[in-house]
């Protein structure tokens, strides 16, 4: 009896996250958490609140745009070193859009892992910005090559990260920012004090923040205040800067 072959794991695009717009005129990729080292399948359960919370907050405010909004399941839980499986499954998905939708831009929205994942793939040529929400990045460490920055010129950046984080380390994503800030003038960090790593303190603020900005991003919308004045300071203020408690309140689309 032969040998029956393995099936090749494949990432797959979500489907949309609410009505699907008609015509679709931008897209958002969604790119959750995982574990620095694991083969295992992503769990088939929901991602994280957070993740899913930015999809519904996207998908409404997008709606009259044209936003269609997907999560990406990865083929792996892990990062899994060189690998980097979550970044190369962000890539596809974001041909996958390419060849849904057209010539529409792309933003990676992520989350911890996904972060990295986003910010690692913010070059491909449909996206046009990033956002990195408590992103995983690495330890500064002269014996590996530092986290890529480059493939970020030209692309509009937002990172968020909570000062109270404890499992990913918020100086870290503040030392990566100040990095892309010299290649790339279009970066921006918000720290949002007090928050953990869920950013559950602030939950409606950072909602609020990711929406101006990704329909600034994507659509030409005149961002906020806070966000305009973010990326147009020079470091270290437009890196750490902080995010109002009570941030869109005031926002009208």
């Amino acid at each position: 009896m032969g040998q029956q072959a393995t099936p090749v794991r494949t990432a797959r695009l979500g489907k949309a996250v609410g009505p699907a717009p008609t015509p679709v005129c931008g897209a958002v990729l969604l790119l959750p958490d995982g574990q620095e080292v694991s083969t295992r399948r992503p769990s088939p359960v929901r991602p994280l609140s957070l993740v899913r919370s930015l999809g519904r907050a996207l998908a409404r405010a997008g709606r009259a745009e044209g936003l269609a909004v997907h999560c990406v399941h990865y083929r792996y839980r892990g990062w899994n070193g060189g690998e980097a499986h979550p970044a190369a499954d962000a890539e596809w998905a974001t041909e996958e859009v390419v060849r849904r939708y057209g010539d529409v831009p792309v933003c990676l929205v992520g989350v911890d892992m996904g972060g990295r994942a986003a910010l690692r793939v913010g070059g491909h040529d449909a996206v046009n910005s990033v956002v990195a929400l408590a992103p995983w990045l690495p330890e500064d460490d002269v014996a590996a090559p530092a986290e890529p920055v480059r493939q970020l010129m030209g692309r509009r950046v937002l990172i968020a990260h909570g000062t109270n984080d404890e499992r990913t380390d918020p100086e870290l994503s503040f030392r990566y920012a100040a990095r892309a800030k010299k290649a790339n003038r279009e970066v921006c960090r918000f720290e949002v004090h007090s928050d953990g790593h869920g950013l559950h303190g602030h939950r409606s603020e950072v909602l609020a923040l990711t929406t101006d900005f990704v329909l600034g991003a994507l659509f030409g919308h005149p961002v906020s205040r806070p966000v305009e004045d973010a990326l147009a300071a020079p470091p270290p203020i437009g890196l750490r800067m902080p995010l109002a408690a009570g941030f869109g309140r005031s926002l009208r689309r």
